[in-house]
């Protein structure tokens, strides 16, 4: 498995990078998110990548964090969503924005990545919630399992975990959250969902 690549940036399109490392050129998938991040052709790049082999192709997906990749993961595990599907997702959404769109059982949000329809839809949010809940709640973002191993959780997760520890179904805690800037700070975020939620009620 090849965890991630480092090199120079030799070519680069909407869905796909080159990267040479070592003398070696690595053509790697990427979402359109990730793309448009990119360096210009000749700098250096990081990918963190995911390896697929099938028993006619072997093909490598690349991602500009640690946390796109274990949400991409995640997505794939998913009856239903191959490679392709888990990268028109993230083409669309941020790893924070899938799990807030899991919490809130929001399956519209994932019709707007190509090929996914409103079955396969509601099937994600079936088949992640428990998943993405229970990481969230103990602040693991995507990893699951062990706190060292996983990836970082963003400012949007750390405030849904916030909420959800406050006594905030994960439902109502997703909804407000998903609602504001993800830019602002953990402690901006949650003052702002508990305000939202205070003049609901």
């Amino acid at each position: 498995m090849i965890y991630c690549l480092t090199g120079e940036l030799i070519k680069k399109t909407t869905e796909q990078a080159v990267l040479s490392c070592g003398g070696v050129g690595y053509l790697v998938q990427v979402p359109a998110t990730v793309a448009a991040s990119l360096p210009g052709v000749g700098a250096q790049a990081t990918l963190y990548t995911y390896m697929n082999i099938t028993e006619n192709d072997v093909s490598l997906f690349g991602f500009a964090t640690e946390e796109q990749q274990a949400c991409f993961k995640m997505l794939i595990g998913v009856s239903g969503v191959g490679p392709r599907v888990g990268m028109a997702i993230l083409s669309v959404l941020s790893p924070e924005k899938v799990a807030l769109a899991v919490s809130a059982g929001d399956h519209k949000a994932f019709t707007a990545a190509s090929g996914v329809g409103p079955k396969l839809a509601q099937r994600i949010t079936l088949e992640l919630k428990d998943k993405v809940g229970r990481g969230l709640a103990e602040g693991l973002g995507f990893g699951g399992g062990d706190a060292a191993a996983a990836p970082p959780a963003g400012a949007a997760s750390q405030a849904l975990a916030a909420l959800i520890s406050l006594g905030y179904s994960q439902g109502e805690a997703a909804a407000a959250v998903a609602r504001l800037d993800y830019s602002l700070p953990v402690e901006e975020l949650v003052r702002q969902a508990l305000r939202s939620m205070a003049a609901r009620r």
